[in-house]
């Protein structure tokens, strides 16, 4: 993906998630696959310094809020997530944990993360968000759908999961969103 950013960076756009930390990426494999590949960690190290600098949300015509994963209740509009000091490893707390770990949740207001980081948010929230920032939809990734995606929230939120068969291992299928010049999602 960076190659292609690199190729095509007008048409690539990437964003940070909760993988794209030093933390994770030792958990999940990157920094084994690294050493195994280049001899020493030097590589996973220029990656991961790289994974400071990706933006941690994105917005599509003022319309679509893309963040990785979900919403913070320490931040009510897209120009506080603007003023994040964005470079620098996931906290453990704080907003930008939040963006990168929360999940929306069939329950009304904010509730405790099973995740032990970020926030369940419910239908309200999301509308919140959505109404105090003009937005019509808020396109998330970062939780493994069965059947690639799933709506939540009245269709004011989707989760669109792009990998298949996660970790080699859990049978399900990969989705991607198209949104037309006029917004509408296909």
């Amino acid at each position: 993906l960076v190659c292609y950013k690199v190729r095509y960076p007008n048409r690539v756009f990437l964003i940070r998630g909760n993988h794209e930390s030093r933390q994770i990426t030792q958990v999940y494999g990157f920094y084994d696959e690294c050493v195994r590949k280049y001899g020493n960690p030097n590589v996973w190290k220029l990656f991961t310094d790289l994974f400071d600098y990706l933006p941690i949300s994105a917005l599509v015509e003022n319309s679509i809020y893309c963040p990785h994963a979900g919403l913070s209740p320490s931040l009510d509009t897209i120009d506080h997530v603007r003023q994040l000091d964005r470079v620098q490893e996931v906290p453990h707390e704080g907003p930008i944990c939040d963006l990168l770990w929360s999940d929306p949740h069939d329950l009304e207001g904010w509730g405790i993360s099973p995740r032990g980081a970020g926030f369940t948010f419910g239908a309200d929230i999301t509308a919140q968000f959505n109404e105090r920032n003009g937005l019509s939809l808020i396109a998330r990734a970062h939780q493994l759908m069965m059947e690639g995606y799933q709506w939540n929230h009245d269709q004011k939120l989707v989760t669109v999961f792009s990998a298949p068969n996660y970790c080699y291992r859990c049978g399900n299928q990969a989705a991607i969103l198209e949104v037309e010049e006029d917004l509408r999602q296909m």
